[in-house]
């Protein structure tokens, strides 16, 4: 029976598979997810800015962008949620989003967000522009340049205004040279996408603003949406100029995807801020000469050493004048310098004015400055120390000699033999010529009071009653 019914289970199991591959093949079955026929479409990269536009947000989108082409995405939306930020960062995400081959919706959101300053240059470089309810744009004037916005003029108080300028410094012509620059630059993508590069170039001079339906209704913005499917619907079939030419956007129904910044752009966010990388580079500095000059404590030279590629690896980010850097590098090796060689001074103040210059001058961007007070504490911390060495050193040369020859002044010893005017004295444990203004008997304790050559000159010690 055993033997029947293993042919009679064999053959069922054969009819059961051959069934389930009938089923997969038939015309209308369900193909499952990743097949050839049902794969899914690409989802809508999603890359979000909140706070200030600095180089660890560039470093973000930037390779937020270079992951949306790899994966052939239909779009990439940029959410925008900032105060503004520095030029050069602004300028390497818009030449990214210029470059990109996905279509770039810039999308000011969620409701009360701006895109003040730099936001509204990336909103007028991306290819569609969109903004949420209740959030605004614009006072694109740089910080560094224009200062704070005005209130609004009269013509009479402009046309005084106007001849007044003709009569200012080449200073500010200079500062009106840097605002029509980028009143040029703004206008200039306004022209790419067709949008109004009157008010752009306003928002620039004037540093004026406007809410979503006020940008929609000049045509500053293509779209107001209430989220993102909202934008992504609104979006589908719009034609949009890019650098390979005219392409029409496909994003209806399409699935998103949020790229959160990785751990290096939060730590290099961190660090970019021109103030932690300052302390970093110090810190790394006197760690490393703290451990040239106790070696083998190793804990300082560790830390120091990853302070210091901490910093360099902020300073790759940042703007910075080599010649600061250098006036930095040259400062703090001449206070170490002054605790190695002591120069009552000499290096330490030179070390002193090197680093506080240095310091001024490390960062060529206005608006990137280390503040003055970090500068002020540790050039004079810096100072101190220097002090503290020239007084320790000062200190040292009135103290009396302990080394050598002139060591034996005032040192006690022992008559060795009796004598009357030469004889042989112990005097740390060895036997010296000694000579005394009186007799002198074994055993009695003297004090040197002189030397000449290899002979000392002794008196006997009073005994006190």
């Amino acid at each position: 029976m055993a033997d029947a019914a293993a042919p009679r289970h064999l053959r069922l199991g054969r009819l059961t598979l051959l069934c389930a591959l009938l089923a997969l093949l038939a015309p209308g079955a369900p193909l499952q997810p990743g097949s050839a026929a049902g794969q899914t479409p690409p989802p809508v990269v999603v890359l979000e800015i909140k706070g200030v536009i600095g180089p660890a947000v560039s470093d973000y989108i930037r390779k937020g962008l270079k992951t949306a082409a790899r994966e052939q995405a239909p779009a990439v939306v940029l959410q925008i949620d900032t105060p503004g930020g520095l030029d050069h960062a602004m300028r390497d995400i818009i030449q990214a989003m210029l470059r990109s081959p996905v279509p770039v919706l810039t999308y000011v959101a969620p409701a009360g967000a701006r895109a003040a300053s730099a936001g509204t240059y990336m909103l007028y470089a991306s290819h569609i522009a969109a903004m949420a309810p209740t959030s605004n744009l614009g006072a694109a004037t740089p910080i560094q340049i224009g200062g704070l916005p005005t209130s609004p003029e009269s013509p009479q108080k402009s046309e005084e205004k106007s001849q007044e300028e003709k009569k200012e410094p080449s200073g500010s012509a200079l500062e009106r040279k840097m605002v029509n620059d980028a009143a040029a630059y703004i206008r200039s993508l306004a022209e790419r996408h067709g949008r109004n590069g009157d008010w752009a170039e306003k928002a620039v001079r004037e540093a004026v603003s406007l809410t979503a339906s006020e940008a929609l209704a000049l045509k500053v913005i293509d779209i107001v949406a209430a989220d993102v499917d909202d934008l992504l619907r609104q979006a589908d079939g719009r034609k949009v100029v890019m650098d390979s030419g005219t392409v029409q956007v496909k994003t209806a129904g399409r699935a998103t995807v949020h790229i959160l910044p990785t751990w290096q752009n939060r730590l290099l966010a961190v660090i970019s801020d021109p103030n932690v990388t300052y302390l970093l580079l110090l810190l790394g500095m006197y760690g490393l000469i703290y451990e040239l000059a106790n070696p083998g404590v190793f804990f300082p030279g560790v830390v120091g050493a990853i302070a210091l590629l901490l910093a360099l690896y902020g300073f790759q980010v940042l703007p910075i004048n080599y010649s600061g850097l250098a006036l930095i590098l040259l400062g703090i090796a001449l206070v170490a310098a002054e605790a190695f060689i002591p120069s009552f001074g000499s290096l330490g103040i030179g070390g002193i004015v090197a680093f506080a210059i240095g310091s001024l001058i490390l960062l060529d961007e206005d608006s990137l400055r280390i503040s003055l007070t970090l500068i002020a504490g540790t050039t004079l911390v810096s100072a101190a120390f220097v002090l503290w060495l020239m007084g320790r050193m000062a200190g040292l040369r009135r103290r009396p000699v302990r080394t050598g020859i002139e060591a034996l002044i005032g040192m006690t010893g022992e008559v060795r033999e009796d004598f009357s005017s030469e004889g042989r004295i112990w005097l740390m444990g060895e036997s010296w010529q000694a000579k005394a203004a009186e007799k002198l008997h074994r055993g009695e304790k003297v004090t040197v009071t002189a030397k000449e050559g290899l002979v000392l000159t002794v008196e006997k010690i009073k005994e006190e009653h």
